[in-house]
């Protein structure tokens, strides 16, 4: 029966070194986690398992993934062009695009098995592509990425950490900050650092919220119109002024975390008036930016 069959059946030596690696380190991770469907093994970590080979039609992903198959071949189709991952191959797949997948069971298992890291949002410290990225052609059309010593080790540790109970969450999330470091210059890594303009002025504020931002600075600074920026942020339901003033918010709000007192932290957040900082701060957070309600 396929269910019995022992996980280390498995034909190592056709491996590259680096990628019987990386198998070596996660396949006791997924041992006798192995249900079919997608399993939920941490927060932003799944197990997808199948028995049968399986075909899915028009795939598409509400967030961009980073997925490691553990056993058994993927195929990704997109349009007429296939591409195909062997054990020990590490893919990214973007959000939004209908893509065809085929996954098919290692026969000395019966098993497929894949890893998959879903990348929800970009944390502090990674930019999402520039201007000049995204118009050099940022989809390359291959998804596979190449394996190197460091991201073998961070995306091991990685999905260690974060399938880890006892870990905090602070932990956590500099793994994954590790992993996506590591990939953000590699071009089959791009689908991951796509945003939403609304996230890309949010991040382009962060770096120096106390600068006078203005509409026609950051369209400039994206590359687009002024009136085009305003046109996309209401389709996202959203404008410049919520966007400006929520980093804003945020970098006081990260002052005062951090001791600040409530005359800095205005001034970190590029607020000129201390009690017009306050009375947003108020607002937003319930609370002043001293604490007291």
């Amino acid at each position: 029966m396929r269910y019995s069959v022992p996980m280390n059946l498995v034909l190592r030596e056709r491996l590259p070194d680096l990628s019987r690696r990386l198998l070596d380190r996660l396949r006791p991770m997924v041992a006798g986690k192995l249900k079919p469907g997608m399993n939920e093994y941490a927060e932003q970590i799944f197990i997808y398992c199948c028995f049968d080979r399986e075909k899915v039609k028009a795939l598409e992903l509400e967030h961009p993934m980073v997925g490691i198959v553990v056993y058994g071949q993927k195929e990704v189709w997109l349009g007429d062009r296939m591409q195909a991952f062997g054990p020990g191959s590490v893919f990214v797949l973007p959000a939004g695009v209908a893509l065809d997948a085929v996954n098919a069971p290692d026969e000395a298992t019966g098993y497929y098995v894949a890893l998959r890291l879903d990348v929800a949002g970009l944390p502090e410290g990674i930019a999402p592509l520039s201007t000049a990225e995204r118009l050099e052609g940022g989809a390359t059309g291959c998804f596979g990425l190449p394996l190197g010593e460091d991201l073998v080790e961070a995306l091991c540790h990685a999905a260690a950490t974060i399938a880890d109970g006892a870990v905090s969450e602070t932990i956590k999330r500099l793994r994954m900050t590790e992993v996506l470091a590591l990939l953000r210059p590699l071009p089959e890594a791009r689908p991951l650092f796509r945003q939403s303009l609304s996230e890309e002025i949010a991040w382009l504020i962060a770096t120096a919220p106390s600068e006078a931002w203005s509409v026609a600075e950051v369209a400039a600074e994206l590359g687009i119109g002024a009136s085009t920026l305003r046109r996309r942020l209401s389709s996202e339901g959203t404008s410049f002024r919520a966007v400006l003033r929520r980093e804003r918010l945020k970098a006081g709000q990260n002052a005062i975390a951090s001791g600040a007192s409530a005359i800095a932290a205005a001034e970190a957040a590029g607020y000129a008036s201390r009690s017009h900082f306050s009375r947003r701060f108020r607002e937003t957070f319930g609370t002043s930016p001293s604490g007291r309600r």
